[in-house]
């Protein structure tokens, strides 16, 4: 598997196909592979070099302990490291959840190093919190309450997610997750960058509205996936494809 290095820690990607460099980069326990297993990369493949990223933390990439190491700055440090290992000095970009937290930042603080970026099911305006929040809300916990093991217990039910996480190191997720969880959202600095975005959410994603809201007070491009939530809406490929090539294939960077 082809690696780049960033901030000493190696960062795992694989590339397939042959056009314009495309990174798809996956959400929270989840790893590059599984845009192939979902569908996504044999298709893209057919008009662009696809980059899968196995995010810092997961997979095959390396796990530091600390929430500094996957703080914004050095998410965008280890997807700009693979670009540079793979000679492009641009690239369109689609990340999911955390992805999307990540091609916000990009957009944000390297917009030159992207082409049409992507972004799906991650809340622009309120980041992490308002999906935490409302977590905290239907459970009846206080404000303060700790619901990271709940959101792992959730996760492992899905046998794709539970592999990740047994493999990878319980002190790397928890670093991970620290600094995702505290990430405010980015509307402000996005709604000043220069470069075109789509974002799409299923309609029962608790970030279908932020993400919607976001688009209609920039003039951002926004679709729906109607009766999707966080999770089947970024499983059904077959519906979110043809809502999304166009818009990479009118960009080719």
């Amino acid at each position: 598997m082809p690696i780049a290095r960033s901030h000493g820690y190696k960062i795992a990607f694989e590339v397939i196909g042959d056009g314009p460099p495309l990174v798809l980069h996956p959400g929270m326990f989840q790893i590059g592979a599984h845009w192939t297993e979902a569908g996504y990369t044999s298709a893209l493949a057919a008009t662009h070099t696809v980059i899968t990223v196995d995010p810092l933390g997961l997979g095959n990439s390396d796990g530091p302990r600390e929430p500094a190491d996957y703080a914004l700055e050095r998410r965008i440090d280890y997807v700009t490291a693979v670009l540079d290992e793979v000679g492009a000095d641009r690239a369109a970009y689609w990340g999911y959840s955390l992805g999307a937290l990540t091609g916000f930042a990009i957009a944000v603080h390297a917009p030159e190093r992207l082409a049409c970026p992507v972004a799906g099911a991650f809340d622009p305006i309120d980041g992490c919190g308002s999906a935490l929040a409302l977590l905290r809300n239907q459970l009846g916990l206080p404000e303060d309450a700790d619901v990271y093991p709940l959101i792992v217990q959730g996760s492992i039910a899905d046998p794709a997610l539970a592999a990740v996480i047994e493999a990878a190191d319980p002190a790397a997720l928890r670093a991970n997750y620290a600094a995702f969880a505290t990430e405010p959202g980015l509307h402000d600095r996005l709604a000043e960058s220069p470069v075109p975005m789509l974002l799409y959410a299923g309609t029962d994603d608790i970030w279908h509205q932020p993400m919607r809201t976001f688009a209609e007070q920039t003039g951002t491009q926004f679709f729906s996936i109607p009766d999707h939530d966080h999770i089947t809406a970024w499983r059904n490929a077959t519906e979110v494809l043809p809502r999304v090539r166009p818009f990479l294939v009118g960009d080719p960077g």
